[in-house]
């Protein structure tokens, strides 16, 4: 017979729709951009968002790294992040400056590790349409991207992920919260 689990308060979390980001520039790129094509896999022993963001799409896009603002965007197409698990690939946009992946799917291991990283990624079925080096902003609240004075929709932004991603990522986040069940005997 296994003994009854006890639980113990947890901290509230306070969570609030995030408020619109105005004004993002746009790095537009395709379907499958794979993590080698985000961040080469010979910077992988370097485990610094901001020696990382240096090498962002080295290769591919080499102007990225010397160009991106903080609050650039990046918008990609199908299957974006797909190849390897790792999350350095996040972690290079992150400290490159960038909050915010929006693309039309995500590969699944890169859409969990930006969570993780407290980069949010954002699918919208039509960020095909969103041109390199537009303004746009992002209304989670409302469920779209303006664009060029048209509205996209993008797919809800669960209250637990935006708490995470409000947190600095899952630590963070975790950090925060007490033990919630407590084995006893």
């Amino acid at each position: 017979m296994m003994a009854a689990k006890k639980t113990v308060p947890v901290k509230k979390v306070v969570i609030r729709a995030a408020p619109a980001m105005k004004n993002m520039r746009v790095w537009k790129f395709g379907d499958d951009i794979d993590t080698d094509a985000i961040i080469p896999g010979r910077f992988l022993t370097i485990n610094n968002p901001d020696e990382l963001a240096k090498h962002a799409f080295e290769g591919t896009r080499d102007e990225f790294a010397k160009k991106v603002k903080e609050g650039d965007v990046i918008v990609g197409g199908r299957n974006f992040g797909c190849g390897s698990s790792r999350e350095h690939a996040p972690l290079a946009l992150m400290g490159a400056g960038v909050k915010v992946v929006v693309a039309r799917s995500f590969a699944r291991i890169f859409f969990r590790n930006s969570i993780n990283v407290g980069l949010l990624p954002v699918v919208c079925p039509q960020a095909d349409k969103i041109a390199d080096g537009e303004r746009i902003t992002l209304n989670i609240r409302d469920g779209c991207i303006e664009a060029d004075g048209k509205k996209y929709p993008i797919e809800p932004v669960p209250v637990f992920m935006q708490g995470i991603i409000d947190a600095g990522g899952l630590v963070e986040y975790a950090k925060s919260l007490k033990e919630v069940p407590a084995c006893t005997r």
